[in-house]
């Protein structure tokens, strides 16, 4: 663990945060973490980002009605 701290550059203790999901952790120090790990965060499989996609919104239909999101509007990730 000393070993990956020092090659993502953070202390041991700041890697323990990330091991747990800290939100106060820095995006950054997580993505490098998984990089550094081989940890995949993205898939580039179309269809495999749909079913998370889908999945997503199923889990989010279980959520009572006063937390889920009002908008419906479909996100345009065209860029």
């Amino acid at each position: 663990m000393d070993d990956l701290a020092e090659r993502v550059g953070v202390t041991r203790k700041t890697l323990a945060k990330v091991e747990v999901g800290d939100l106060a952790v820095g995006l950054g120090v997580a993505l490098e973490a998984a990089a550094l790990t081989g940890v995949p965060l993205f898939h580039e499989d179309t269809s495999r980002l749909t079913l998370d996609a889908d999945l997503a919104q199923a889990r989010a239909a279980l959520l009572p009605a006063r937390v889920r999101r009002r908008d419906t509007d479909e996100v345009d990730d065209e860029f």
